[in-house]
């Protein structure tokens, strides 16, 4: 297929989204190479999703103890080994990587172990200056976490940093309202930390619905996370005794210490010394490489996929994206590419929220009034058996005379596994009238979902 190249298709990137690409061009018979010079799978295998899910199910079984002492069990507090978590998660992960290494080898993938820099469309110098070169180069650099412009910023952690602890922090501050400061406060929390959140806004995960939201802050209260709304740092500092001091706009304790700091106030693209502007690709203001709806730069022969273009930030995505851009270039797809709209997510909070479609606000702005929205609130049996105070709370946003469900919002025990089956349903087009006539599973939290009226 290549036209005087070395391959048909150069990665550059090996996380999620670089991998799914070379293993998909592969499968379509592509000559391809792979350029990355650290671990394989990126920061979802290795400071993402998998190790953040390996400390969230620690967490939750933490939680599920405490229960288990209120409706009768004799459980003494639970002391976790943080140092043997770690072992187990990071034999998990070194799984993933050999995995990862048999299937390039079995698909004829080259693995280059460089860092690579664009000299044209289609030529990449390696770091030892050798140059390689691809009828498609394909950039999957991922994304790196920011930390804020403020005095004393390099006294603070990134998301990045909590891979490395070897125990709980005493007192923690973090400071964000997204994904990965949601996360870690429900975590660190859970596993012996006393947490205080500092959002600037004033709710949780903007994007999200700001009803399940607030019920999330809630909750997040009475697991012990102090949550500060409309906060803005500006300074961080060590005292006289060695804490760490916030100074900001907004309420705090004026003598509150911390022994650690994490920054969660969002993500750039990893696109510096690239050589994207030499060869004519656009970037972003934050960073993200500009492509189209089919992953295609302004070069026709440099695309990008995943966090480093810029759309969704989720691994799912970056790996669906891939795919779909090589089944065009390979596999006979003309018009392949992945559809944005209706992706469904999760934050691991504790419990887990998971949202598909739009929220209420977003739905109302688009389609005025005829929105109607159906919410149910409640306790899952196992917390009403314990009398804990955490709360469900499920919504559905529909639309129109048929009242089309254009959002499902779920915030409780099981949210995370129970919607998948529901995004497929919204992304067939699903209506109200079909979730009533469909038999409930009881006694379960998923039965609320179609007993909504």
């Amino acid at each position: 297929m290549s036209h005087g190249h070395d391959y048909d298709v150069l990665v550059i990137g090996g996380g999620s989204g670089g991998l799914a690409a070379a293993f998909r061009a592969a499968q379509h018979g592509a000559r391809v190479a792979l350029m990355e010079p650290g671990e394989l799978g990126g920061t979802c295998v290795n400071i993402g999703c998998v190790p953040k899910k390996a400390m969230w199910l620690a967490a939750d079984l933490a939680s599920k103890m405490e229960l288990a002492g209120s409706i009768g069990f004799d459980v003494a507090p639970p002391k976790l080994s943080w140092k043997e978590l770690v072992a187990h998660r990071q034999g998990y992960i070194a799984n993933i990587h050999a995995s990862y290494r048999r299937r390039l080898d079995a698909d004829g993938i080259v693995l280059m172990p460089q860092r690579g820099h664009l000299i044209d469309a289609h030529t990449v110098s390696c770091a030892d200056g050798v140059h390689t070169s691809a009828d498609h180069i394909v950039i999957a650099t991922g994304a790196h976490p920011l930390r804020p412009q403020i005095e004393g910023a390099e006294l603070g952690s990134v998301s990045d940093d909590f891979f490395n602890l070897c125990a709980a922090p005493e007192q923690v501050a973090i400071i964000g309202g997204g994904y990965i400061a949601i996360e870690l406060a429900g975590l660190l929390q859970a596993l012996g930390s006393r947490v205080h959140l500092f959002v600037q806004g004033k709710q949780l995960l903007g994007r999200f619905d700001a009803e399940v939201t607030a019920q999330l802050a809630e909750n997040l209260r009475q697991q012990g996370v102090r949550v500060h709304f409309e906060y803005r740092a500006n300074r961080l500092w060590r005292d006289d005794g060695g804490a760490l001091r916030l100074g900001g706009t907004g309420e705090l304790c004026a003598d509150q210490r911390f022994d650690q700091v994490f920054f969660a106030i969002g993500r750039r693209g990893n696109t510096r010394d690239l050589g994207l502007e030499k060869v004519g690709v656009a970037v972003g203001e934050h960073g993200e490489i500009l492509v189209d709806d089919y992953q295609d730069t302004a070069v026709p022969s440099l695309h990008a996929v995943g966090d480093v273009a810029g759309r969704v930030g989720l691994t799912p995505v970056a790996i669906a994206a891939a795919r779909k851009l090589m089944d065009r270039l390979y596999g006979g797809q003309p018009e392949a590419r992945l559809d944005y709209d209706n992706v469904p997510s999760v934050v691991f909070s504790h419990p887990p929220l998971g949202a598909v479609g739009l929220a209420e606000e977003e739905a109302r702005e688009r389609y005025g009034d005829q929105v109607r929205v159906y919410t149910t609130n409640f306790r899952p049996m196992l917390h009403a058996l314990a009398d804990s105070p955490q709360r469900s709370l499920f919504k559905l946003v529909c639309v129109g005379e048929e009242e089309r469900v254009v959002g499902v919002h779920l915030l409780g025990e099981g949210a995370d596994e129970m919607l998948q089956g529901f995004a497929v349903a919204l992304k067939m087009g699903v209506t109200k009238q079909q979730f009533d006539d469909t038999v409930a599973i009881h006694p379960t939290s998923s039965e609320e979902v179609v007993l909504m009226r």
